[in-house]
Formats: C-alpha cells, sequence, structure tokens
C-alpha cells in the first residue's frame, strides 16, 4: 500500500495541483488524491494540464486520484432536483486522461442535521436511479466512482444504495474510506470498515477523537497516532483486499456536533446498534482520559492554516511508522 496525502489538507497554502504533487515528492509521499479543487482552479483543468500532471506523477512513481464527482442528484441547500450526469461525466474524463480508475464523489449533505431536509431512504433511492443511469458512461471512461463516507450515509445504506444499483464490487461505484468520519455517522471505525470493506477503493485515512458534551457528541480530526481509531487494525484489513488500495491521508482543524440528545437526531440513525453506541461511548471515554494527558487535542479550524503542513508532515511519517510496525 502507498501512502499519499488528500490534497485537501493543504487547502490552505493556495497551491496548484503541479505544486501538489512537487510537494508530496518532497515530503515523502507517494501520490495524491485530488478529491477536490477549487472551482477557479477547476474551471482552468484541461487535458494538457492533465497531461502535465500525469506526466509529473509517473516521472516521480507517483499515484494521482480524482475528484469532483457527486452521488445525491440534489442541490444540497436548497434541496431542489439537480442533474449530475454532466458533473460526473467531466470528472470521469479527467481521470480518464490522467489514467486513473478512481474519481471521488462527494456531495456534502448534511439531511440528517437539517429537519427539512428529504427522508434519507427518498435520496437513497434518487441516488440509486441517477447512479444507475451513469453506470454505461463511468464503464466506458474505465473509471470507479468511489463515493465518500461523508456525512450523508451511513454504511449500511451505502450498502442498500449499491444493491439498488444492482452493483458489485469492482464494478462502476466503490467507496471512499473515510475513517474519522465514520464516527461522526455514529460508527464505530472498525466495524464500519468490516461492513463495507469489499466495496472500498480508496481512502481518507485519519484518526480523530470523540466526546460526550452537555450538547451531544463532538467528533474531530487528530494527527495520526493520537487519536482513538485503530488505523492499524485498518489499515491490516485493507492490506487483505485482493487489490492494492492506496492510503490517502487526510487533516483538518475543527470539530462537529452530533446531537443524540434530540430524539429527532438519533432517529435519523435507525440501524444504529446499542452495541455499537456502548463503543462509541467508551470511545469518547478514552479520548477525555487522552485530552487530559495532553495527548490528544482540537485543532481549531481557523488555526488549521497555521499548521497545516506541519500536520501533513508528521501524518505522513506517522503512517508510514505505524504500517511498519
Amino acid at each position: 500500500m502507498k501512502i499519499g496525502i488528500d490534497n485537501y489538507g493543504l487547502f490552505p497554502l493556495g497551491m496548484e495541483p503541479l505544486e501538489v504533487l512537487k510537494w508530496a515528492k518532497k515530503n515523502g509521499a507517494e501520490g495524491v488524491q485530488f478529491s477536490g479543487l477549487e472551482p477557479e482552479r477547476s474551471r482552468k483543468i484541461n487535458r494538457t494540464y492533465l497531461n502535465d500532471l500525469k506526466q509529473l506523477a509517473a516521472s516521480e512513481n507517483l499515484y494521482i486520484e480524482w475528484g469532483g464527482a457527486r452521488h445525491i442528484p440534489r442541490d444540497m441547500t436548497t434541496w431542489g432536483k439537480k442533474d449530475v450526469f454532466e458533473i460526473n461525466k467531466k470528472a470521469a474524463g479527467e481521470a480518464e486522461t490522467l489514467g486513473t480508475r478512481i474519481i471521488r464523489s462527494c456531495s456534502g449533505g448534511l439531511m440528517r442535521w437539517n429537519p427539512h431536509s428529504p427522508m434519507t431512504e427518498t435520496l437513497i433511492s434518487e441516488t440509486a436511479a441517477c447512479l444507475r443511469s451513469q453506470k454505461q458512461m463511468l464503464k466506458d471512461h474505465n473509471v470507479i466512482l468511489s463515493i465518500e463516507i461523508h456525512f450523508e450515509f451511513t454504511t449500511y445504506e451505502l450498502l442498500r444504495l449499491f444493491d439498488q444499483c444492482d452493483a458489485e464490487p469492482g464494478d462502476y461505484l466503490g467507496i471512499c474510506l473515510d475513517t474519522m468520519n465514520l464516527l461522526t455517522m455514529l460508527e464505530d471505525p472498525v466495524q464500519g470498515t468490516e461492513r463495507i470493506l469489499p466495496w472500498v477503493t480508496s481512502t481518507h485515512l485519519k484518526d480523530g477523537g470523540i466526546l460526550l458534551t452537555d450538547e451531544g457528541m463532538v467528533t474531530f480530526a487528530t494527527e495520526i497516532g493520537k487519536g482513538i481509531i485503530d488505523l492499524k487494525k485498518i489499515t491490516r484489513r485493507l492490506a487483505q483486499l485482493p487489490y492494492d488500495i492506496n492510503l490517502s491521508i487526510e487533516d483538518h482543524g475543527g470539530q462537529f456536533l452530533l446531537p443524540i440528545f434530540d430524539p429527532l437526531f438519533l432517529s435519523k440513525f435507525p440501524d444504529l446498534t446499542t452495541q455499537e453506541f456502548a463503543a462509541l461511548v467508551h470511545m469518547a471515554k478514552s479520548t477525555e482520559e487522552s485530552m487530559k494527558r495532553g495527548k490528544c487535542a482540537i485543532t481549531e479550524r481557523e488555526k488549521w492554516p497555521e499548521v497545516c503542513e506541519t500536520r501533513m508532515k508528521q501524518d505522513i511519517e506517522n503512517l508510514r511508522q505505524l504500517i511498519d510496525e
């Protein structure tokens, strides 16, 4: 497994994709997942630039994974219907030019946090119909739409989505496994990984913590090795897949509130078991103890630009040590 980075962690540096690749090589990473670009940079991407990116990656023996795709056919703010076919066709064409099979998809939805949003099952059904209509286009470009475990669907729901898409692992749909976002979706990261493992095609390797507060649970990212996510166990399971998986590190500041004391919010996680919820509470206790010892801390989002480069460098080193143990 190659250890690389996701470009999101370096967004504050304002680097062009070619510069991100050079940063990765200089700092010991073995590739980059460009999970997304700022709109102004995305508009500048053309075939010539993509070929330059491909040639640089090949000359430095770096992997590239692409992004910019969407899977929920809705505007995630107004909830109006949205045709995402052309968005995904563009991303698929760019990935094909780069010679990569992976395009990360994220729609950025927070439907469980919004009482006025459509029902999750409605969005699953609409997404399935949308993705079925894109199957041939994605296969024609020889790419896999790698849906990130973000704040949209749980692993249980993603499995139902794939079933409705008549998809099989390794076909045209897969998962970008974000190890910390599993916590935010009220899933134990190891158990969530096990549920979705055959579908994993790319990763956002990220450590993190979870706290129990008066308002609910709070999740946050940490430097790799300083959180409570068992990345050693997760990466060992990924290594057992019958194909190579790149370990792309994503890191960022900020924290995220899960208002679990709100019955309406909690009811939107119908697959959450007592056993898994107990595991989350146990991890919250471990996080609290770790913070008291000074090992684990929340990096405020506004502080991230000051520390992002140093932290990403340390993440690369820490993950390599963890893998080699």
